[in-house]
């Protein structure tokens, strides 16, 4: 990533390999999204348009290494969500707020891709993940 902001800093275009600069604006491109995250506007277009490059580009980016963008962004998203409903100094916050922060504008939408992506939905989720973190009595 370093790499990659000094050479768009410098404007030099031909550093290192093509595979070198592919896998260092890919780890760019994902640590912006790692970012923005919680921005529900948060989408490829709005990706490409940060990184100054086509849709088309930065979906072959992405491609090259099996991924869809939007694929890897909803797989964040849901990565953090599950992290935060198993989170016990989280536990008197809304399912739906968590899924707001973390860019689910629609809660619906969100249980139901929770459900598709672990089998139960998240208030459920929430509920075994604190019986397994106390300890047995």
């Amino acid at each position: 990533m370093l790499a990659t902001r000094l050479a768009r800093e410098l404007e030099v275009r031909d550093w290192g390999t093509p595979e070198t600069r592919q896998h260092a604006m890919l780890a760019t491109v994902q640590a912006f999204i790692c970012q923005h995250l919680g921005d529900p506007g948060l989408s490829p277009a709005a990706v490409a348009t940060a990184h100054h490059m086509s849709l088309r580009s930065l979906h072959q980016l992405f491609h090259d290494e099996g991924l869809t963008v939007a694929g890897w962004i909803r797989a964040r998203r849901m990565e953090r969500c599950r992290r935060d409903l198993a989170d016990p100094a989280l536990e008197s916050r809304p399912v739906a707020a968590i899924a707001a922060r973390w860019g689910f504008s629609s809660a619906a939408d969100f249980s139901r891709a929770f459900r598709a992506a672990h089998g139960m939905p998240p208030a459920e989720y929430r509920r075994s993940a604190r019986v397994v973190k106390e300890p047995a009595r």
